[in-house]
C-alpha cells in the first residue's frame, strides 16, 4: 500500500509534511476537445495533455475518453493508445472497442504508471481496423484526456 492509512486521531497530533505527501496532488493536466474529428487504419493523435512536471516514485492515472464513436465500415474495431509525448512515444495503455455504422460507442481507456521526474505530456491516438470512423463531439459531448496523481508509488 503506498500511503499508510491514518486510523486514529488524537487531539495534539501534528500533521507532517511526510504525511501530507502520502496524499494524492489531484488533476495535474487536463485537455478536453468539442471539435468532431475522424481517423482511419493510420494512427493519429486525438488529444495531447498539457505538460506537466512529473514527480519521480509517485502513481499517476492517464484517462482519456471519446464520448461518441461511429464506423463507415459496417463493423469496425476502433484501438485507442495513451502515449508518452506523442505518436511515436512509447505505448502506455491500449483499448479497445467494436465499431459500426449504426452502433455508436464511447471509449474510456486507463492506466496507471509511474513517470521519469521532469516536463511530461501525454497524448492519445486512435487507429480503425477498417474504413473511417467519426468522433462526435459537440459543447455538451467532450472528448478529454486527464492525468492525476494519486500517490507515491
Amino acid at each position: 500500500m503506498a500511503i499508510s492509512p491514518n486510523d486514529t486521531f488524537t487531539s495534539g497530533q501534528i500533521l507532517t509534511a511526510q504525511e501530507c505527501n502520502q496524499y494524492p496532488f489531484g488533476i495535474v493536466a487536463f485537455t478536453q476537445s468539442t471539435s468532431s474529428d475522424t481517423f482511419t487504419t493510420a494512427e493519429k493523435v486525438m488529444l495531447t495533455s498539457t505538460s506537466f512536471t512529473a514527480i519521480a516514485n509517485r502513481y499517476y492515472k492517464v484517462t482519456y475518453y471519446e464520448p461518441k464513436q461511429l464506423s463507415s465500415a459496417g463493423t469496425s474495431e476502433s484501438e485507442a493508445r495513451i502515449r508518452l509525448t506523442n505518436i511515436s512515444g512509447a505505448v502506455q495503455q491500449i483499448g479497445y472497442i467494436g465499431t459500426g455504422s449504426v452502433v455508436q460507442q464511447s471509449q474510456i481507456v486507463q492506466v496507471i504508471t509511474t513517470f521519469a521526474a521532469g516536463a511530461t505530456t501525454v497524448c492519445a491516438t486512435q487507429t480503425a481496423a477498417t474504413g473511417t470512423t467519426t468522433l462526435g463531439r459537440s459543447a455538451t459531448v467532450k472528448a478529454f484526456i486527464m492525468v492525476e496523481d494519486i500517490g507515491p508509488a
